[in-house]
């Protein structure tokens, strides 16, 4: 690897961008899980609103992609709807 300033620069940026975006995936991993493990409907609408915002939050700084975005407030509405 080079000894450039801006080689190094880019290593650090690139190593504070990866441990942030991995941050933010897990956070989304958890509460995906934690709605779709929730088996009481009335439960389960209390943390939706949340887990939709997060989800929303880490699509539009662009650490996931909106369509997975979309995917995945789709899979946690239909497990909603599937809730008795």
């Amino acid at each position: 690897m080079s000894a450039k300033g801006t080689v190094l620069k880019r290593v650090r940026q690139s190593r504070k961008a990866n441990i942030k975006n991995k941050h933010y995936k897990s956070i989304v991993k958890s509460v995906t899980k934690k709605v779709l493990n929730e088996n009481k409907k009335d439960e389960a609408i209390k943390i939706v609103d949340s887990a939709f915002s997060t989800i929303d939050k880490v699509a539009s700084k662009g650490i996931i992609h909106k369509n997975k975005a979309a995917n995945q407030k789709a899979r946690i509405s239909k497990h909603l709807n599937n809730l008795k």
